[in-house]
């Protein structure tokens, strides 16, 4: 007889070292090439952490979602490759080595240990000899080598440009890093500085990386697809020379739309144009113009709010095609050099940004597109005042301007893209270091062999320490042999995670990638991590498999088939009469009122992503000492589909320890009575099941998985007292398979306690009989307040009970049965909840 009491922390105790270790061997991922194959073997991944000392619940979540499916695939008979690792260069380590004086390696590697022991404690099916740091010399050393490899094929060059600078952390950042004009990390806005830097030649790959995106439909996100496809920005149109009048040369302008022509009124140009520099030379209020434009971020979201500003040059162009008329050349804020030719044409009559601009400073608007809308107007129609293009559509008109400018040689087609090179150079010491010496007689000069840090650097929150090491910097060239400087500039972090899921399959190899274990293992087969990677991480990882395959690393081209984007995990503010913020479980509920622990009354502000600096941040480690792993576990994956925000409830998660305790019970019941021979009335409902929960892990619906779970589990209870015992061992036999995925702790030790001497995890998933699974089926609607919120599948004539437990499932803990006035179910048909 086991214990009847549920005691998580003694059973937690029992398995953790267990279900928090697993090992997959090379050698059985590459056994004999006849026999394996990718439909053998399933890679589950989540995005690596960065080890800053704690885990949220959003880690949690993310990570727990992905244990779920590696364990039941496993379960499956898969070879499952689920490992783990650290995000650990950046700059929160060099912060904290300011700030306490100690050493970034020494921070990182506390940090990894303290994670590491909580990532054993929620019992993750990790392959921990995979384990790998992105800061070991043993990563950055191979990452060297790729960098190597993609400066020998012309991907990586140094050049002065125009950078976006983060002032605090006193790095660069990439276009993609400046978020609503401030930098992605530091929050400050963000300046414009000219410097000299290493880029990686992205751009080379925009096509591929645009086409790409068809093969990953249906299996990323659409909103992850069409981010991607936004920001590499193909556009087609043309690119139309302006003749100066007052001096020679011209100005190329690349417009997307060349049959808005006939309504150009000026000409606008890049405050980093030629032009507009060699104006600057001898014009001081252009010059003072673009140095108070160089003090602002130039993106385009940036760039969308700020107001439109701009100065006379004092120049004019000819109009292309409309003759004897001159149009005023401006520089403005506006105009980015990064994108077309750093010029651009208004059309103020339709175009928002240029309307703003042509109404400030009093220029000419020219409708050329019929429309009774008010203008700007940005859309179809038949265009006037516009010659030979009178009546056309835009399309059509687009066409018939490209060619004629190309006749009469007044430009060409042309294709660009949004997609930028992408900046690598970062000025700090805890990254990787750039393999290259500056010779003054050679140049540039890679450096073949490993290059690694110095231990002994300072720290003042100054510029880059290995800029000012006294020797660190200081080498002879290999070439000549004179002396010469090392690259002080270290990568971009992204640099380190768009390739670590290569690096997994073989951390020891001796190269950068083992691709004898990558062809039959990728692309992973299920990524998992948040949709603020949209962009950044999740670009950078599919150009570099295209970058490494055409360095001879790789031979495939997508790194991910399946992509899934977990919500965020949301939790109240709580605010006292202070106005300071109050930790969530020192609020408590008193005669109506919320109150905080010394009984003043707080308010409370709607859910939102967890934060330290409004206290609603909630501790994995204290609530697995109050509530237990696997009360954990449930609870994050019951309320809300992976993919949609989750709101915090203490009351479902409570609810989750009580199921716990309810399942230990019917264990212990089912325990003392499984001899027992008689009619088995559970057979059909335990099939039915089996099949229904599969087909939901087969589409990672977690939450519709617990729903079921909860409803079969329901079934057994319900027949504790009545079924034979041997009827009952079956399917809590099965039911314990299922749940295994999810509950592993209390899994794992009512299977061995009902005698089995092989481990669960080694067990085979449940197989059903589709003649007994079939059952006589209804959809049963569940209204609340006379709406329709949800539906479920659910055997005909199912006792009403089991049904008003399915519905409250099924709505999730927004909805709680206790407060509800009035639960009506109208047979085989309708649930209506009325609050």
């Amino acid at each position: 007889m086991a214990d009847d009491n549920y005691n998580f922390q003694s059973i937690q105790g029992r398995w953790q070292d267990e279900l928090g270790s697993f090992a997959l061997s090379n050698d059985e991922l590459t056994e004999s090439s006849h026999q394996s194959s990718k439909s053998k073997i399933i890679y589950v991944l989540e995005m690596l952490p960065y080890p800053s000392g704690r885990f949220h619940m959003g880690h949690v979540r993310n990570y727990t979602i992905g244990d779920v499916v590696a364990r039941r695939k496993r379960m499956e008979g898969y070879k499952v490759i689920h490992p783990i690792g650290w995000d650990s260069f950046g700059l929160p380590a060099e912060n904290a080595a300011m700030q306490d004086g100690e050493p970034p390696q020494t921070w990182t590697i506390s940090n990894i240990r303290d994670m590491t022991e909580l990532l054993k404690k929620l019992g993750y099916m990790y392959d921990w000899p995979r384990e790998l740091s992105t800061c070991s010399p043993e990563y950055y050393t191979q990452e060297q080598k790729i960098f190597l490899a993609f400066y020998k094929m012309g991907l990586v060059y140094r050049k002065e440009s125009y950078v976006n600078w983060d002032p605090v952390d006193q790095t660069v950042l990439a276009n993609e890093q400046v978020i609503d004009g401030k930098g992605w990390r530091s929050g400050a806005v963000v300046e414009r500085k000219f410097l000299e830097q290493w880029s990686v030649r992205i751009t080379a790959y925009a096509e591929e990386l645009l086409a790409g995106l068809e093969d990953l439909r249906g299996h990323w996100p659409d909103n992850v697809l069409k981010m991607q496809e936004n920001w590499i920005g193909k556009s087609s149109g043309a690119i139309v020379d302006f003749e100066l009048v007052e001096q020679s040369g011209s100005i190329s302008v690349f417009t997307t739309r060349p049959d808005t022509l006939f309504g150009a009124s000026f000409v606008v140009l890049s405050p980093d144009h030629e032009l507009s520099k060699q104006l600057a030379q001898t014009n001081s209020a252009i010059s003072e113009f673009a140095e108070k434009c160089g003090k602002v971020a130039t993106t385009e979201e940036a760039i969308e709010r700020m107001e439109k500003e701009g100065i006379f040059t004092g120049l004019h162009v000819k109009h292309p095609v409309v003759k004897d008329k001159h149009l005023p050349v401006y520089v403005a804020n506006f105009v980015i050099i990064d994108y077309g030719t750093g010029a651009v044409f208004g059309c103020p009559a339709h175009d928002e940004r240029d309307y703003e601009f042509a109404t400030k400073y009093d220029l000419q608007i020219t409708p050329v597109i019929a429309s009774d809308d008010p203008l700007p107007y940005s859309g179809d129609g038949p265009h006037i005042n516009s010659d030979f293009l009178d009546g056309l559509h835009v399309a059509e008109a687009k066409e018939k301007m490209i060619q004629y400018i190309e006749e009469k040689r007044l430009g060409h087609r042309e294709i660009t893209y949004r997609l930028r090179d992408w900046l690598v150079s970062r000025q700090r010491y805890w990254g990787c270091p750039i393999p290259i010496i500056r010779c003054k007689k050679c140049g540039d000069v890679p450096v073949d062999q490993p290059l690694l840090l110095p231990d002994d650097v300072s720290f003042d929150g100054k510029g880059n320490p290995l800029e000012k090491h006294p020797t660190w910097k200081h080498t002879i060239c290999p070439k000549c042999g004179e002396p010469a400087l090392r690259e002080t500039d270290t990568l971009d972090t992204f640099f380190e995670s768009s390739w670590y899921f290569l690096r997994y399959l073989d951390p020891n190899c001796p190269d950068p990638i083992n691709w004898d274990v990558g062809k039959v293992s990728i692309p992973v087969d299920l990524y998992i991590g948040g949709i603020e990677h949209a962009v950044l991480h999740l670009l950078y990882a599919r150009f570099f498999m295209l970058a490494l395959r055409d360095a001879g690393y790789v031979s495939g081209g997508i790194p991910f088939k399946s992509l899934l984007t977990q919500g965020m995990v949301l939790h109240a503010a709580y605010k006292n009469s202070s106005c300071e913020w109050v930790y969530p479980e020192d609020v408590t509920r008193r005669d109506g009122k919320l109150v905080d622990s010394l009984g003043n009354e707080v308010t409370e502000f709607p859910a939102e992503k967890m934060s330290k600096s409004k206290k609603n941040v909630v501790s994995p480690e204290s609530i697995i000492e109050s509530h237990g792993v696997d009360a954990v576990r449930l609870f994050i994956v019951s309320d809300t589909p992976p993919e949609k925000d989750l709101d915090w409830n203490t009351n479902a998660l409570d609810g989750a320890l009580r199921f716990m305790r309810r399942v230990w019970k019917a264990f212990n019941i089912i325990l003392a009575k499984r001899e027992q021979g008689g009619e088995d009335t559970l057979l059909k409902p335990m099939h039915r099941h089996i099949k229904l929960i599969s087909e939901k892990y087969d589409t990672n619906s977690l939450n519709k998985i617990v729903a079921l779970i909860r409803e079969f589990f329901n079934e057994i209870e319900s027949k504790l007292e009545s079924e034979a015992g041997s009827s009952l061992l079956q399917s809590f036999e099965a039911f314990i398979k299922m749940l295994c995925p999810i509950a592993p702790f209390i899994c794992h030790e009512m299977w061995e306690k009902l005698g089995h001497t092989a481990k669960l995890n080694d067990e085979p998933w449940p197989q059903y009989d589709e003649s007994l699974a079939a059952a006589d089926v209804v959809t049963i609607a569940v209204q609340v307040n006379g709406r329709v919120r949800t539906t479920f599948d659910i055997e005909k004539d199912s006792e009403d009970e089991p049904v008003i437990q399915m519905a409250f499932e099924m709505l999730g803990s927004e909805y709680s049965r206790e407060a509800a006035k009035k639960v009506i179910v109208v047979k085989d048909r309708v649930v209506s909840i009325v609050y």
